[in-house]
């Protein structure tokens, strides 16, 4: 009998809960815990980490997982290697739903940087107003430029204080470009620091940066083990066996 785990940190991994719930096939929604109000799911969740790799692997075994689908932001790269280990060490089906990287458009002023602490120092020397797209849990190497105006945006109000003094914005995605273009424009931003995410639903951002001439500093993916992957959820379901409405 199929069980799947999808391994949940990205908008697509919503839509894929609903497909594999319309197929009647039995699986659990993971979250990885960092949004403290998740959106609903039809599927049974659980939230937070499983302890590492024998975490996951003994969570494997316990819950009888015959399929796991990681479907974890690109940048979740200690939560996909421990899916990598423990998916091998369990003898258990692995595949991994990756929204395809943006590439740059005529217009696009990047400088692509390969991780946060570069991305800081990468910053112009000038007091400037930043949008930091990045997420709370990556902010603080960036306190160690504190002459910059700092505009952050989060789903949820941090619990903590922040590192460093900011304009908070709290709101949760999808975002338009209207909507992208009218912040920026309010906020005063010379300047975006972006981790290359992918897909359409954080991409409203990125052609708001090139139509307003701003340069975008552009974390680069990290480098993941070999596995197999694919873009689309209709992609997912054919690998698990079931046909989908969606594209493919």
């Amino acid at each position: 009998m199929m069980r799947a785990l999808i391994l949940g940190g990205i908008a697509d991994a919503g839509l894929l809960a609903t497909e594999i719930a319309r197929a009647g096939i039995d699986a659990v929604y993971s979250y990885g815990g960092r949004t403290r109000a998740p959106a609903d799911q039809p599927l049974r969740t659980r939230i937070g980490g499983f302890g590492g790799v024998g975490g996951l692997a003994d969570y494997i075994r316990r819950e009888g997982i015959t399929h796991v689908i990681d479907a974890t932001h690109p940048f979740a790269a200690e939560m996909s290697r421990n899916a990598v280990e423990a998916c091998a060490e369990t003898g258990t089906p692995l595949i991994a739903l990756e929204r395809t990287p943006w590439t740059k458009a005529l217009g696009d002023n990047w400088v692509e940087i390969g991780d946060v602490d570069a991305a800081a120092a990468a910053l112009p020397e000038a007091p400037a107003r930043v949008f930091l797209a990045i997420g709370r849990q990556h902010i603080a190497p960036f306190a160690v430029r504190p002459q910059h105006n700092y505009t952050l945006r989060f789903v949820d109000p941090p619990e903590t204080p922040l590192p460093f003094a900011a304009d908070l914005i709290v709101s949760r995605g999808p975002f338009t470009l209207d909507g992208e273009l009218e912040m920026l424009r309010k906020q005063g931003i010379a300047w975006i620091v972006a981790r290359n995410s992918g897909g359409d639903g954080a991409r409203a951002k990125i052609d708001a940066a090139r139509l307003l001439g701003l340069p975008v500093i552009m974390i680069t993916r990290p480098q993941l083990p070999e596995r197999k992957r694919v873009e689309s959820i209709a992609k997912v379901m054919q690998w698990l066996g079931h046909r989908t409405c969606l594209g493919a």
